[in-house]
């Protein structure tokens, strides 16, 4: 199943999203309407370390909540995924990661946004200057791992990269070792 652009225009343009209004035509020949959040693409980190989780913990607007979430931000125009990844958890989290591995590949959500998300794991970590961005307010805590798993199951975590990123580690058994 395809569908083919045949219009595009963009409705707006900011500092970290633009959003497009696509005019497509679908496979059977009928027009639709595509609304696109085009995004640059982002990493998050699962840093793993004794048995333990570190999450950040930050208000975030559009939702009007404060949310526990593992570290995470946009890649930068030129920049490796693994290497936005290591800037992310420095600037968030005043860390730097012993090991960085790819984790998950994921689509944040297909339905109207473009944004791709390549989740690492960090196991082992030394401490660095955090660095948030301006207008970042971050409080970092670390978890028992089994404590986090609950609760991205109970709703106490609600953020999908989060979730994403602990169910991974816990089906891959990689919490079972402490490397």
């Amino acid at each position: 199943m395809t569908e083919r652009k045949e219009t595009s225009s963009t409705v707006f343009s900011g500092r970290v999203i633009e959003v497009r209004l696509d005019e497509v035509r679908l496979e059977d020949g009928s027009p639709a309407r595509r609304e696109v959040v085009v995004h640059s693409g982002s990493v998050a980190v699962v840093v793993f370390v004794q048995r333990e989780i570190l999450l950040v913990r930050q208000f975030r607007y559009p939702v009007q909540a404060e949310l526990w979430e593992i570290p995470a931000g946009r890649i930068e125009s030129g920049e490796r995924p693994a290497a936005a990844a290591a800037r992310e958890l420095a600037e968030e989290a005043g860390l730097r990661a012993g090991d960085l591995e790819p984790l998950l590949d994921v689509f944040l959500t297909p339905g109207y946004s473009s944004e791709r998300m390549q989740i690492y794991l960090a196991r082992g970590a030394a401490p660095v200057p955090a660095r948030p961005d301006a207008d970042e307010r971050i409080e970092a805590r670390w978890f028992p791992f089994a404590e986090a798993v609950a609760m991205c199951l109970d709703g106490r975590i609600r953020d999908v990269k989060t979730v994403a990123g602990l169910l991974a580690v816990a089906a891959s058994g990689a919490c079972d070792s402490s490397r």
